[in-house]
């Protein structure tokens, strides 16, 4: 049976739908020796090219890897991105990133081949929470901690509400449940501040703990198992998108 082609490479591990629209749309995509578009249907007779290589048939066992990002690794799956996250973690098994972390931040990253479970945590309609530790540049006010927690306007918008907790002067904990982009950043300089240092500590149910940096590990059993569950990975994704809540 013929599926849609993002779809389909989801499927295989390749990446997201969403980032696979993208592939398509950019004409790295190629099928039966011709540039596929988007809404095409495929199946495994079809002979499919993805940046130049050879489409596996086989779909490959589940991978869930947590990484410790370095400053200046690029979240990117692009064979010629200079330092990107693939080479950098050089699994023997196709993986891609879970959302992003910008490449002047560090700590914690999520990669898989589960197109479903990467496409259900990064739904921008969907509130999973996200904790990092932050250091700015000069002692940070009481009233700019609960603006953040109340909300600001960074990109003609107000954000979320936000857990907020100082740790030092210049340092804080923020808990997010949404991920524009360079948001924290943006939240800092809005109020005054430059960011220093930011560092994602906690995806969800699963957290940085002593992982060190630039090494990965494998999600346990039991990690993956409650992620599934948050996103409600039992149910399709339309009844999913109306129950789908903070965690």
């Amino acid at each position: 049976m013929k599926t849609r082609i993002n779809k389909y490479l989801a499927d295989r591990g390749v990446c997201s739908r969403r980032k696979a629209d993208d592939l398509i749309s950019s004409g790295k995509v190629v099928v039966n020796g011709t540039v596929a578009e988007l809404g095409l249907k495929v199946d495994d007779s079809d002979d499919v090219v993805v940046n130049g290589s050879k489409l596996i048939v086989d779909k490959p066992k589940e991978v869930y890897l947590a990484y410790n990002k370095p400053v200046g690794i690029i979240t990117s799956v692009d064979p010629n991105a200079h330092d990107n996250v693939i080479q950098q973690i050089n699994y023997p098994e196709r993986v891609f990133p879970i959302g992003r972390l910008d490449v002047a931040s560090c700590g914690l990253l999520l990669l898989t081949n589960d197109g479903r479970l990467s496409e259900r945590i990064t739904h921008p309609r969907y509130d999973h929470d996200k904790e990092y530790v932050v250091t700015v540049d000069k002692l940070i006010a009481d009233k700019d901690l609960e603006t953040m927690r109340r909300g600001l306007v960074i990109l003609g918008s107000m954000t979320k509400p936000a857990i907020v907790t100082r740790s030092s002067d210049d340092t804080f904990h923020i808990t997010l449940t949404e991920g524009r982009n360079r948001q924290i950043r943006r939240m800092c300089e809005e109020l005054g501040y430059d960011v220093r240092k930011l560092m994602r500590i906690r995806v969800m149910n699963i957290e940085l703990g002593n992982l060190i940096v630039g090494q990965y590990r494998e999600l346990t059993n039991t990690e993956v198992a409650q992620l599934k569950k948050s996103v409600n990975m039992d149910k399709p994704l339309e009844e999913s998108e109306k129950r789908i809540s903070f965690e």
